[in-house]
């Protein structure tokens, strides 16, 4: 039996097999890791400062009677769809973060006409479906947030101090206000048992007399004081 001896291109070419095989392994690694390390969740500060400042001058509480509101201009229906209650302009900036934030997992840009005209693009969380946690919003406004901490702002003392049996708009602000810090009221804007429980917890959690009149000072306190435990 005659053995004859391999080719000499065929015999190179067994040889280098393995190596072609780890230089492709290690290039397949490298982009994985370039694209983990590149790879974005959300958009960036900037971009929520940008669509903002070209929605509504970043004003958060606008509310020029056209039927948008707030800092992202949300019509009703579309606030409501992404769970807010009440009006966008008399929430909170955490809220209208949280709820922006929202809209983008749910519909990408697709809902501002200003992020086509900033040329904003959108990433892989667009219009994913994913609902955020307030923990992932609160990025949006640039500044840290403290769980349970209390927004610096918030709509003016409307000058009238309530008490139980009342009923006003601004008891329905407050109510909502209070949302915030774990309550779940419906914004109904009647004084009764359950609003005095809150009037009462954010006179104590900030050494307020605790009357359960709704006054200024627990008024302000409900925007810029300590959140009630």
């Amino acid at each position: 039996m005659t053995t004859h001896p391999a080719h000499p291109a065929t015999h190179r070419s067994h040889r280098r097999q393995p190596w072609r095989l780890l230089l492709a392994t290690t290039a397949a690694l490298a982009a994985h890791t370039l694209t983990a390390a590149t790879a974005t969740a959300d958009p960036t500060t900037e971009d929520w400062a940008a669509l903002r400042h070209c929605e509504s001058t970043n004003r958060y509480q606008v509310n020029t009677g056209n039927g948008y509101y707030g800092a992202y201009q949300f019509d009703l229906p579309t606030w409501r769809s992404v769970g807010g209650t009440g009006r966008p302009d008399q929430a909170t900036r955490a809220e209208q973060d949280y709820r922006a934030l929202y809209l983008y997992r749910m519909r990408g840009w697709q809902p501002w006409s200003c992020a086509r005209s900033l040329g904003l693009r959108a990433d892989s969380d667009a219009a994913s479906g994913v609902t955020p946690t307030r923990a992932a919003a609160a990025y949006i406004s640039g500044k840290p947030h403290q769980p349970g901490q209390a927004d610096q702002a918030g709509p003016a003392w409307p000058g009238t101090v309530y008490r139980y049996g009342d009923c006003a708009r601004p008891l329905r602000t407050f109510q909502l206000r209070m949302n915030d810090f774990g309550y779940d009221f419906q914004g109904t804007g009647c004084y009764y048992h359950k609003t005095r429980e809150a009037v009462l917890d954010m006179q104590r959690a900030n050494g307020i007399r605790d009357s359960g009149l709704l006054g200024p000072r627990t008024w302000r306190a409900a925007w810029n004081g300590t959140p009630p435990r």
